[in-house]
């Protein structure tokens, strides 16, 4: 449930969201980055206090964002941005937008990239107070074709799936992994070596996930816990090989990782070892 709010909070609230939000027909995300408080929170501010989010009645609306390219084929690197859209992003009516960590400016700075070669326009950066980053594009064009290739506004509730395009060709599953993986997923040291993680509250997604690891010859967990598991080392070599992770925490994670593993490994004595120990 949230928190309450008192009588002078819930006024406090609604006249900044009515200045920033109506009158000066800021987005979301702008008046997000003002306030220094999450997307979702404004959002979520706007239902509770009865303010229609839907853009077209705003005052001095713009209906179209001047620049955006809608796809016309699938490719690579749209596989990679619904892996992270799947994973750490959000789509409201009018709004794409991808929340990150405090350590991850410069995996932000890949999806603005990213996003560029995708649909031609330059997606924002914001830093809240507490350090953490958001990636945001606001197109109602672009939201409305995303949702009708399959994104969600809620995907835990709407128990969403991964669209059957990235499936049919190695490449695009690849990209898709890649770009989850970053997003949602972690690697951590385990007793016996370095596991791999992929974490998310749909089943489907976590369905396919394990789809696009075994069609890639990968050795998949079984679905549990919200999670798929890989184990083997070779597997987890490969995947960084290979699939080649574009966020920064978690290759300096398996890095340090793996040369940590090496090291304890105990050097195996040669002939020539002993004959000049005098053996």
């Amino acid at each position: 449930m949230p928190a309450q709010w008192t009588t002078s909070q819930q006024e406090k609230f609604r006249n900044e969201l009515r200045q920033l939000y109506v009158v000066e027909n800021k987005s979301i995300a702008e008046v997000a980055q003002i306030l220094g408080i999450a997307s979702q929170t404004v959002f979520q501010r706007l239902q509770r206090l009865g303010i229609d989010s839907i853009p077209e009645r705003k005052q001095k609306y713009l209906n179209r964002r001047s620049g955006v390219v809608i796809p016309k084929v699938y490719s690579s690197e749209l596989a990679e941005f619904f892996g992270i859209m799947l994973g750490d992003g959000h789509l409201t009516h009018f709004q794409v937008a991808v929340t990150l960590g405090t350590k991850e400016l410069v995996y932000a700075q890949h999806i603005v990239l990213l996003m560029h070669k995708i649909f031609n326009v330059y997606a924002k950066i914001c830093t809240r107070d507490k350090g953490y980053h958001d990636v945001y594009l606001g197109s109602v064009e672009l939201t409305k074709w995303l949702k009708q290739e399959g994104l969600v506004y809620n995907k835990v509730k709407e128990q969403v799936g991964v669209p059957s395009w990235i499936l049919t060709q190695n490449s695009f599953m690849e990209s898709f992994l890649r770009g989850f993986f970053d997003t949602d997923g972690s690697v951590y040291k385990i007793r016996f070596g370095i596991q791999l993680a992929f974490t998310n509250r749909s089943i489907p997604i976590l369905d396919a996930l394990q789809t696009c690891l075994r069609k890639l010859e990968y050795h998949p967990s079984k679905v549990g816990h919200f999670r798929v598991y890989v184990t083997r080392m070779f597997d987890i070599k490969r995947f960084f090989e290979e699939v080649q992770p574009q966020n920064l925490k978690h290759r300096e994670r398996f890095e340090k990782f793996y040369a940590e593993k090496n090291a304890s490994v105990p050097k195996r004595s040669t002939g020539r070892d002993c004959k000049s120990l005098g053996y």
